[in-house]
């Protein structure tokens, strides 16, 4: 019997998976040259298009032409959320232009933005370098979070900005919204989206579907959460620091959208060639207890019962034997972790026995269980370094700075008049640090004395003020104080 002829199958099975291959790879040569040619020519950036986690029901011009037509200033109709402010429509020649993006920290609130960290900046800018015009522009909106600052930047765009500064963190929970594709997708999906949604083609392909079929979709959502043009914090209704339950989903989206507002408003700044800096705000963590605690899912009845009793001894033995306090607090942790305040009864305990270290954790665990978080939490602090550093931005911890400066090493009532707006004198250290900062990366170039000239100002500036403005302060400090806990008397407004 002739022995059987050689097999062609292999051959040919390998040649046809060569082809394939071969195929594969031009076709992925072919997506990433489209790619590249898209990314030199500035088309299909996706920071030019809408926040593909919430849309707006309108949109309007932060800053207005005057009745004269010389400035651009915020209309009255926006000063509910925003102090006055105003600059030359025509830029003149060594006028420096600096426009400064956040919430209530920027606008100096419980005072107003005579004493903000802004305006001790151009204070301090002037000082130190009087040869150019600096123009330190104030847009701090009241309960404005991220999302609701990248339309501004991109508007501020036009006004021939020199540098943004972006300070904000302390509102990312404050409005009521869903983020319904988010919670519905596996997570592992998440990324593998958000990575797509980063590039021009896919952005080209997006917009151009989106206009053959006459709407607007989200490569992130597509289904957006839809916010009135101003505000609508929750806790301005009666009742609103009810509505505010643990919800680990939701909090996962808004650390995610978090770092997509950042992103693009980094990204829009440096593609117009605008440098940019971004500040991690400061907040209350030795005097500020959690503003609403819930226990964790699925506590039995028995378990309740002694944690309560745990409570209540730790209390009991509080004022003759603190030990004894931290290791009951202890106890009840083990049965229910979650409960905010007994973290930040635990940390006090650690403090008044000058253990800074352990007071300190605990006051960290305090702040981010918080049911209602009015402060940045350290998954949003985490947030904010991983895109300054991803995008090579400077940020400014002013935390850190104010932090250092206490003697217990943990940020309190010393240096912040409230949860999170720090004093004039905070706000006045914030401004020098920021003018270090600015100096070190080549934009003032101080002359000599200008670290006497700026005190002087800064002591001529607050002996300027009026009584009725510190007063204005303490009547806004008070309703601030029941606003956090859940009195709707009103947001604290900026009185004329």
């Amino acid at each position: 019997m002739p022995p059987p002829l050689p097999s062609k199958s292999h051959p040919n099975r390998r040649k046809r998976w060569a082809f394939r291959a071969i195929a594969v790879a031009l076709g992925l040569s072919l997506f990433v040259v489209v790619e590249g040619v898209c990314r030199l020519a500035g088309w299909g950036r996706p920071a030019d298009y809408d926040d593909p986690f919430v849309g707006f029901d309108a949109l309007q011009p932060l800053f207005v032409v005057d009745a004269n037509g010389g400035r651009y200033e915020i209309p009255p109709a926006r000063r509910r959320f925003f102090r006055p402010e105003s600059f030359p429509v025509v830029k003149e020649l060594g006028e420096v232009r600096i426009f400064v993006l956040g919430g209530s920290t920027v606008a100096g609130e419980p005072y107003s933005s005579e004493t903000s960290f802004t305006t001790w900046l151009e204070l301090a800018l002037r000082a130190a370098d009087s040869r150019r015009e600096w123009n330190v522009i104030n847009c701090g909106g009241i309960s404005y979070a991220s999302y609701r600052l990248a339309p501004i930047l991109k508007e501020c765009l036009q006004y021939q900005p020199d540098l943004f500064i972006i300070s904000t963190g302390h509102n990312e929970f404050l409005e009521d919204r869903t983020y319904h594709d988010v919670k519905q997708r596996p997570a592992a999906l998440g990324g593998a989206f958000r990575s797509l949604a980063r590039m021009r083609t896919v952005t080209l392909c997006r917009d151009g579907f989106d206009k053959l079929r006459g709407t607007t979709s989200s490569a992130e959502n597509f289904e957006r959460a839809n916010l009135p043009t101003e505000v609508d914090a929750l806790l301005d209704h009666e009742g609103g620091l009810e509505a505010y339950h643990r919800d680990e989903a939701r909090a996962e989206s808004i650390h995610r959208h978090f770092g997509n507002n950042l992103r693009r408003m980094v990204t829009l700044a440096q593609d117009a060639g605008v440098p940019i800096l971004l500040i991690r705000e400061t907040s209350n963590l030795a005097d500020c207890p959690p503003f609403k605690s819930e226990h964790r899912e699925g506590l039995s009845a028995e378990e309740l019962r002694e944690w309560e009793q745990r409570i209540e001894a730790a209390r009991g033995v509080l004022n003759g034997n603190v030990s004894r306090a931290i290791d009951q607090l202890r106890q009840a942790l083990e049965i229910d972790g979650d409960y905010a305040l007994t973290w930040y009864e635990l940390g006090k305990c650690y403090e008044s026995k000058h253990d800074y270290r352990e007071a300190r954790s605990a006051f960290l665990k305090a702040r981010d269980l918080d049911v209602c978080p009015l402060r940045i939490t350290t998954p949003l602090e985490q947030t904010l370094r991983e895109a300054a550093v991803e995008t090579g931005v400077p940020l400014v911890d002013a935390h850190e700075l104010l932090e250092q400066r206490t003697a217990s090493g943990i940020l309190g009532d010393f240096w912040l008049v409230d949860h999170v707006h720090p004093s004039f004198t905070g706000h006045q250290a914030i401004a020098v640090a920021l003018l270090d900062e600015l100096t070190r990366e080549g934009h003032v170039h101080p002359e000599a004395d200008s670290e006497t000239r700026r005190r002087t100002a800064f002591a001529e500036h607050l002996a300027s003020l009026p009584p009725i403005y510190f007063e204005r302060g303490r009547r806004t400090l008070e309703l601030l104080r029941g606003w956090t806990q859940g009195r709707a008397e009103g947001i604290p407004l900026h009185e004329p």
